[in-house]
């Protein structure tokens, strides 16, 4: 059997290839300004990343609604006041050969209180974050607002959009039954948790067409979620005629799953065995270097998502070529490394967050 090729082209049935298997990872930022209005900051990191040899520059999470939002400066597409920033990234993206998406977000009991201005929403109430419940008519509200985002996508020139599905968000909070004890058509059994995401695909493809890319993001654990549940949501995505593309973001692709009954095979395998039509399979997770990306497509995927190594060095996907065992540098990185790869220093002081990925310098020991 022949070696995956990380540098064939991958089509989708709406939409643009990708030149490449490499997605770069939809990663946080905090660089846009306040009011969710794209910074010079942000279009620089991202621009580099198309630059630097990506198939697909994916954004950052993007608030769907003003309420949504997940942490400061994260970029939003809520107003049309987003549309000139957004067409001007979206633009810059595409003149580089990668193909642009936005993805769709809203955190849900995840929104910081002092940061939205109000108690943050749940499918249920939710004392431990202070979050209410949405009522039936704010549901709809939900979706409206993931339909309309993609749709300013659209105007503003993006390729497509991922509505974000995974880590704890909205969405996801939809599928836990632990945080959905709603009573309505979005609670109760798995397919009804599930059926607010369903209803986002769906709309976004009957409102944006046949030209537009589609993909969703889930998450197997954590939050709640139950990777049973999650399969068989992922199974059913997996050929639903809407969607081009499933990003699973599995924390480290080479793990087992955390869920006794379900250990002795990695956590990938139990997505990569799924029947796909002209779905794309993607997987995240600590995929540092040009064998592990390899690895991951011998495994089944169809691409793979770059998050860390992205941030370590933009041009990634053209060190991989050029050296197929390509290892990033070794962590934790410098200041100066790191601003070299078109981070703002608001960027790096949230990496500085991640323990191990910063070098600490003597003044900041000492002090």
């Amino acid at each position: 059997m022949a070696a995956p090729d990380l540098f064939a082209p991958l089509s989708f049935a709406h939409g643009p290839a990708m030149k490449n298997r490499f997605m770069l990872a939809p990663l946080t930022n905090t660089q846009s300004h306040a009011d969710g209005t794209l910074s010079d900051e942000e279009f620089h990191w991202l621009t580099m990343r198309a630059k630097g040899g990506f198939g697909l520059t994916m954004t950052c999470a993007s608030h769907v609604q003003k309420i949504g939002q997940g942490f400061p400066g994260q970029l939003g597409v809520f107003s049309d006041d987003h549309l000139p920033g957004l067409s001007r990234l979206a633009s810059a993206i595409k003149a580089q050969g990668s193909v642009a998406v936005l993805q769709l977000h809203h955190a849900g009991n995840r929104s910081p209180k002092e940061l939205i201005g109000e108690a943050p929403v749940c499918p249920s109430d939710d004392p431990e974050t202070g979050a209410r419940a949405l009522s039936e008519a704010e549901v709809a509200q939900l979706i409206e607002a993931f339909i309309a985002g993609s749709e300013r996508s659209k105007a503003a020139g993006f390729d497509g959009v991922e509505v974000h599905g995974a880590h704890g968000y909205i969405l996801c909070q939809f599928l836990s039954p632990e945080l959905n004890r709603r009573t309505d058509a979005y609670g109760g059994s798995p397919e009804n948790r599930a059926r607010i995401i369903v209803e986002i695909v769906e709309g976004i493809r009957a409102r944006c067409g046949a030209d537009f890319l589609l993909g969703l993001r889930l998450s197997p654990e954590r939050f709640g979620l139950k990777l049973a549940e999650i399969r068989d949501l992922a199974a059913q995505m997996l050929v639903h005629p809407a969607l081009d593309f499933l990003d699973m973001s599995l924390w480290d692709v080479r793990k087992e799953p955390t869920e006794a009954e379900f250990k002795g095979a990695s956590l990938m395998s139990y997505f990569t065995d799924l029947p796909r039509k002209d779905v794309r399979l993607g997987v995240a997770g600590k995929i540092m270097t040009g064998a592990q990306a390899r690895d991951a497509l011998t495994a089944g995927a169809d691409y793979v998502l770059i998050g860390r190594a992205a941030v370590l060095h933009h041009d990634y996907p053209l060190k991989v070529q050029a050296d197929p065992d390509f290892e990033p540098v070794a962590l934790p990185v410098s200041r100066a490394h790191l601003a070299a790869e078109g981070l703002s220093p608001t960027f790096i002081t949230y990496m500085n967050n991640w323990p191990g990925f910063v070098a600490q310098d003597q003044t900041e020991d000492a002090l």
